[in-house]
């Protein structure tokens, strides 16, 4: 089942495409999105016709910033009854939990991960797809507004201590420096936001505590009904892969069930734990062979595998050849 995000993604899409000389209609109607969701943004749309959107914008008008300049005109509050929930939380930490949870929501093929070393925190933004798409516009867009829900949380004093990006730094990079400031990083092996550990647990001014539990259990309401648990188990198993902390039990306890109630769960809908974890890791791989440089082995821990040698054999069932030889024929 393909991916979909809420309409609301391409807020200020229509306003930097004309200041870019396109046509946003035209634009929207070669990758078959209908032009009516500009107007309602509560829609639900294609991500592989968002992401293209956005790539083809880009390439088209010769802006390579073309996804953060869409950032830079954001608000948490674009963000609807999440942003009530967010911003009544206690500490930044408790907010990114609260994104995490409900993120789904609003956009299927995103998720937010956090991790914590030697007092250094690290808010990674990771695609979830079911095929490799072009994702340096929506990768800017994404940590942009991840950045700038930050700043609102904290205040306009908060500075991380680094931008991190995967791809190549633009020509030019005016946007990037008034968004992020001279902090960032080109050719990373992560696209993520780097501050201090401390930072996540600084206090937010709170507001309607009330109001915001009332709104969560909304967001419950509609996660249960809008996702069902094959989605579920798919986005946990995306999740704990990224995290290096993957097993059936972790996933159970996010589930607050036991494993024998997963897979009951599972079977009934024609899945099983196994197939699901196999699709995660043949979309996984692809990616970390095409767009990392992380090696074999590297690669093998970061999916589950005992060793490299059981993480080869899986791969050359799947893909008819060698993790190496694959990477050598895929080179950019």
């Amino acid at each position: 089942m393909a991916n979909l995000v809420l309409s609301a993604c391409l807020t200020h899409y229509a306003e930097v495409a004309r200041a870019c000389g396109l046509d946003p209609i035209a634009q929207l109607l070669a990758v078959q999105l209908a032009p009516s969701c500009l107007e309602h943004t509560d829609s639900k749309i294609s991500i592989d016709g968002v992401w293209h959107l956005l790539e083809n914008s880009a390439n088209e008008a010769h802006v390579e910033d073309f996804g953060l300049r869409m950032a830079e005109k954001r608000q948490l509050s674009n963000l609807g009854p999440l942003a009530q929930v967010m911003r009544a939380e206690a500490s930044l930490r408790k907010a990114l939990e609260t994104l995490q949870r409900y993120l789904h929501l609003h956009n299927e093929g995103f998720m937010i991960l956090i991790e914590e070393r030697d007092g250094i925190a690290v808010i990674r933004g990771e695609q979830i797809t079911h095929r490799q798409l072009p994702a340096r516009q929506s990768i800017d867009l994404i940590l942009g507004v991840t950045y700038r829900t930050i700043k609102t949380l904290l205040g306009e004093h908060w500075q991380p201590q680094t931008v991190c990006f995967r791809h190549k730094a633009p020509r030019d990079r005016s946007t990037h420096l008034r968004v992020f400031g001279t902090n960032i990083q080109f050719n990373s092996v992560i696209d993520g936001i780097v501050c201090r550990s401390v930072d996540l647990d600084a206090p937010l001014r709170g507001t309607a505590p009330v109001g915001a539990r009332f709104v969560r259990q909304q967001l419950d309401a509609r996660g249960t009904a809008s996702e069902s648990v094959v989605d579920t188990v798919r986005r946990l198993v995306w999740q704990q892969l990224l995290t290096g902390r993957f097993s059936i039990e972790q996933v159970a306890r996010q589930l607050g069930v036991d494993r024998r109630t997963v897979h009951r769960r599972l079977m009934r809908h024609q899945e099983s734990f196994s197939s699901i974890l196999d699709q995660v890791r043949k979309e996984q791989v692809i990616r970390h062979l095409r767009d990392s440089k992380h090696s074999q082995s590297e690669i093998a821990e970061f999916l589950g595998f005992s060793g490299l040698s059981a993480f080869s054999r899986w791969f050359r069932q799947r893909f008819g050849c060698s993790p190496r030889a694959w990477r050598k024929a895929h080179m950019n």
